[in-house]
């Protein structure tokens, strides 16, 4: 790309492609543009350039010449846009009587609404220290407005004790037959697996020193104190927490959340207590199953690996677990269950009112749950330890 000024006319001309333009005298006070070369992007032009060059003083008129243009797509419609803002801003004429006739239509399409102010993205980049101020002042506000909301649901179950919440039996009836029963297949499959697991890498390691019956503590123990309770708030995050997520988002696209408010229901009470409630009745119950099928996995690895007696087995679990250990592993699965129910109602309830939104309000609702769950369940096992629980 270069620039060439000659006696009244001024190039710009892209070597590469042929592609240019120039500017020549057409009488006092008017300039005409020749047009010349293959002005497209698979050709690589680029001759959007040199408008600092362009002559503007005693301008009134620009006119074209396009007979030596060859061919020309969306670059020529860029250049000419660019050309009629800046003679706009210098109050000056534009004919394009000159112009191909698609070109001519194509401008007079792209002119016929002005850009609104603000609408480009700034393109400047944050630096690193506003970045980090950013990001935690972002995630203050969400930490607070998480608490708000877990706040209102509390409130919400308080009136919900006291016979005054606005919600029906029957959707408390819906959310506790999707979150109990029909989750209740793969939280058996996936428990069983993990008991397996569980099993077969203790198998390996206890028989060398001849403790193979001490498979059973392992396995018994784990699933009830740890894997049971965590492996199924992790499931029901991804099926049920992303579901509550994406079922209250979609409301909110269809102003359904501002319809009930208009007719005085509270959406609190009528959308997220009836999930709260039901997934915290109903993440105790899966995790009792989920335990005693990580067992029955466990025992299938001790009689196949370890030739274990499936009555001893049972006595050697019966003997290593005790009450504590259950109510342990229970109050862990209520606490994982409030909390799936709480985030991915959140996450709805906070959608913004489009399909993409409900996406990432969904993705958020699972990401947030399981990095909850992590962070409860390490709390609460370092307090039970200290505490000799």
């Amino acid at each position: 790309m270069f620039n060439t000024r000659s006696a009244g006319a001024t190039t710009t001309l892209d070597r590469s492609t042929g592609a240019g333009w120039e500017v020549l005298s057409a009488g006092a006070g008017n300039l005409r543009v020749r047009l010349f070369g293959v002005w497209t992007l698979a050709s690589g032009a680029h001759p959007i350039t040199g408008f600092d060059r362009f002559p503007r003083s005693d301008t009134r008129q620009i006119s074209f010449d396009s007979h030596d243009l060859l061919t020309w797509d969306s670059v020529l419609v860029q250049f000419l846009c660019e050309l009629e803002a800046l003679a706009e801003a210098e109050k000056i004429t534009v004919d394009r009587s000159g112009l191909p006739g698609g070109a001519a239509r194509l401008i007079a399409l792209a002119r016929a609404v002005p850009e609104r102010q603000g609408a480009r993205r700034d393109q400047a980049r944050m630096g690193r220290i506003e970045r980090v101020g950013t990001v935690t002042l972002d995630f203050y506000r969400a930490s607070v407005d998480l608490l708000g909301f877990f706040g209102e649901a509390c409130v919400a179950v308080g009136r919900m004790a006291a016979g005054r919440a606005r919600l029906r039996r029957s959707d408390l009836a819906v959310a506790i037959e999707d979150c109990g029963p029909r989750a209740l297949p793969i939280v058996a499959l996936i428990a069983f697996l993990v008991g397996l697991i569980l099993s077969f890498v203790g198998a390996i390691q206890l028989r060398q020193f001849g403790a193979s019956i001490y498979v059973a503590n392992l396995v018994g123990i784990a699933m009830v104190r740890e894997m049971g309770a965590m492996m199924t708030a992790i499931l029901m995050s991804g099926r049920t927490g992303a579901a509550f997520a994406a079922n209250i988002g979609t409301m909110q696209v269809n102003d359904e959340t501002s319809a009930l408010q208009t007719l005085g229901i509270p959406p609190m009470e009528f959308l997220v207590l009836p999930r709260v409630v039901a997934l915290a009745l109903m993440m105790p119950l899966l995790a009792i199953c989920a335990n005693v099928v990580g067992m029955a996995g466990g025992l299938l690895i001790s009689v196949v690996m370890l030739n274990i007696e499936p009555v001893a087995y049972y006595h050697q679990i019966s003997g290593a677990l005790g009450l504590t250990d259950w109510a342990v592993g229970l109050t862990k699965a209520a606490m994982f269950g409030v909390i799936v129910a709480v985030v991915g109602c959140w996450r709805g309830m906070r959608s913004a009112r489009s399909a993409a939104a409900v996406g990432d309000a969904t993705t958020s609702a699972v990401v947030l749950c399981i990095v909850l769950i992590i962070v409860v369940d390490a709390i609460a096992t370092v307090i039970c330890t200290t505490l000799g629980i």
